[in-house]
């Protein structure tokens, strides 16, 4: 994703058998054939490079995808992740490059002050950690943040239907501060419905968002609705 001139896409191409590049510029998508053509003519034709938003893209060409590697902008990293993982059941791996802050928020576990929507979220599709730090010195120009590598593998996601339970996510960590009995009154229709909905999946009233698994806010979208 966002393979830029191409320094990643290059080191790519000899130890993959296809590589499929989304380059939403499309000056950039335009010159990057040539790039590889120069540099690598004996690769140019695993490359395929695709003019998109990949953060809105459907459908790609081609072999589905089965890894994602990318150097992902700041501001969206998280939502392009998810976006990918959905729409491509495929992908079984990704290693990503992103603001250390966003690593540390994606690869964060229940109970730790890092963990929230991205955390819960990125751990429906699979296993996901840190996998190293890159410093700002590497890059030019130099941005003002450090950056860190985030690997994921994906797993079977737990039982339940992901929207639902990514509405629960976003209910629970709306107002991170209060017990879940509180934050997810609005969500179950009220505080009391939220308590009882809360004990039929197991979970304490009194609890906070960060303690749940995303198995937990599975097992807690999946509870009936109470009546008003």
């Amino acid at each position: 994703m966002g393979p830029g001139l191409g320094s990643l896409t290059l080191g790519l191409l000899p130890a993959a058998a296809a590589v499929l590049a989304v380059e939403i510029d499309p000056r950039l998508a335009g010159l990057l054939p040539g790039t590889v053509a120069e540099r690598r003519p004996d690769l140019a034709d695993r490359l395929t490079v695709v003019t998109a938003d990949a953060l809105r893209v459907q459908e790609l060409p081609g072999p589905p995808p089965t890894a994602l590697v990318a150097n992902l902008p700041y501001n969206v990293a998280v939502p392009v992740l998810l976006h990918l993982l959905e729409l491509l059941p495929t992908l079984d791996r990704a290693l990503i490059l992103v603001q250390a802050e966003v690593a540390e928020r994606l690869a964060a576990a229940p109970g730790s002050s890092a963990y929230g929507v991205p955390s819960a979220k990125a751990a429906w599709y699979g296993e996901v950690r840190r996998a190293g730090a890159v410093g700002r010195k590497v890059f030019w120009p130099e941005p003002n943040v450090d950056s860190g590598l985030v690997a994921l593998v994906r797993r079977p996601p737990p039982p339940g239907d992901r929207p639902a339970t990514f509405a629960v996510v976003d209910a629970a960590f709306a107002m991170r501060r209060k017990s879940l009995r509180g934050a997810l009154a609005r969500w179950a229709g009220s505080p009391a419905a939220a308590e009882t909905r809360l004990r039929a999946a197991g979970i304490d009233p009194a609890t906070r968002g960060e303690q749940l698994s995303v198995a937990d806010f599975a097992r807690l979208a999946a509870t009936a609705p109470v009546d008003p």
